[in-house]
């Protein structure tokens, strides 16, 4: 028989944070391995933890994202690439110190470390009912949107 443990039990605080794989955008560009984002990431936490700085326990699930988009009238490009997503809830039983500002800057220091570790130009990012984008300073995406000095132009 199981129990419910004291303390366990309160608001839903979900997060996720989802990144490539594919340095670029090219064919001949660099594909970074799963295990190669489970070691940064799992170093990253290893390191917060021996500052005695927050961080979150998540899981690393893998997968393929596929998009489109618009080039003119009647035509689309696509594409695909291979991405992780790291998720997980903040535990009331273990991280209820943790207030909403805390995981969310957490959240942007990981994504900006993978996101440079990665070589990528955006990370998705998600905590309980919101959802937003990071994207590299003095970047452009190939559908041309812009981040120059860290504001969206």
């Amino acid at each position: 028989m199981y129990k419910m443990i004291k303390g366990s039990r309160g608001e839903a605080r979900i997060f996720s944070l989802t990144v490539g794989l594919k340095e670029g955008y090219g064919e001949s560009s660099n594909v970074h391995t799963v295990e190669e984002a489970v070691a940064l990431i799992e170093n990253y936490l290893k390191q917060r933890a021996a500052e005695n700085k927050p961080f979150l326990t998540g899981i690393i699930t893998s997968g393929m994202v596929v998009y489109a988009w618009p080039e003119g009238q009647g035509q689309a490009g696509s594409g695909h690439e291979p991405e992780i997503v790291f998720s997980g809830e903040v535990t009331p039983l273990y991280l209820s110190n943790l207030s909403d500002t805390e995981v969310e800057n957490f959240l942007n220091d990981l994504a900006s470390f993978l996101g440079e570790k990665l070589g990528q130009t955006r990370i998705y990012l998600r905590y309980k009912s919101e959802v937003w984008i990071l994207q590299r300073e003095d970047s452009t995406t190939p559908t041309g949107e812009t981040v120059k000095g860290g504001k969206n132009d």
